[in-house]
């Protein structure tokens, strides 16, 4: 009995493994020179609390952070564009990633999605693509965060002052 559960464990966890994840592809990619990523933790917005309405301030208490990960093309990668962003789009099908809005539409668009319930969101993921640029994906982590956080979350952006020479590696791609 004592072995079956051991197997049963064991293929559990290496079944999971196989499933493939934005936090997989983000890990794969970190290294590609096709690649251009950038982890955002909340210090680098820069927001005064006294700008911020006590709505605003409760919502940004929620997020922990924000990884960016873009697809540059270039004439030397335009062939691996497609398979890229095909590869991102197949784990945007997933189950886990819910579709909460989309804007324009076949290689040109963006997405957004969430990962968790309505009222316990842990993950928003920002998905834009443009056939001449490239693609980005963003990932928002967060703690129990919801749909009016996400409206919320941008208009506080909107306060900040963000240190743009964090975001530098992200210029040129998607104007």
């Amino acid at each position: 009995m004592k072995k079956i559960i051991v197997l049963l464990v064991f293929m559990s966890v290496w079944s999971c493994q196989k499933e493939p994840s934005l936090q997989k592809y983000f890990v794969e990619k970190t290294e590609s020179t096709d690649f251009v990523t950038v982890d955002v933790s909340p210090s680098i917005l820069n927001i005064q609390p006294d700008a911020l309405t006590i709505e605003q301030q409760n919502v940004l208490k929620t997020f922990k952070k924000m990884n960016v990960l873009a697809f540059k093309m270039n004439e030397k990668n335009k062939a691996s564009f497609d398979g890229e962003r095909k590869q991102v789009t197949e784990i945007l099908k997933n189950e886990k990633y819910q579709q909460l809005m989309k804007f324009g539409s076949g290689k040109d668009g963006a997405a957004v999605y969430f990962v968790g319930k309505d009222d316990a969101i842990e993950e928003f993921v920002l998905y834009g693509s443009q056939a001449e640029n490239g693609f980005a994906v963003v990932r928002i982590l967060g703690d129990k965060m919801n749909p009016e956080n996400f409206m919320t979350l941008l208009e506080a952006l909107k306060k900040s002052d963000i240190d743009m020479d964090q975001l530098k590696p992200l210029e040129g791609i998607l104007k």
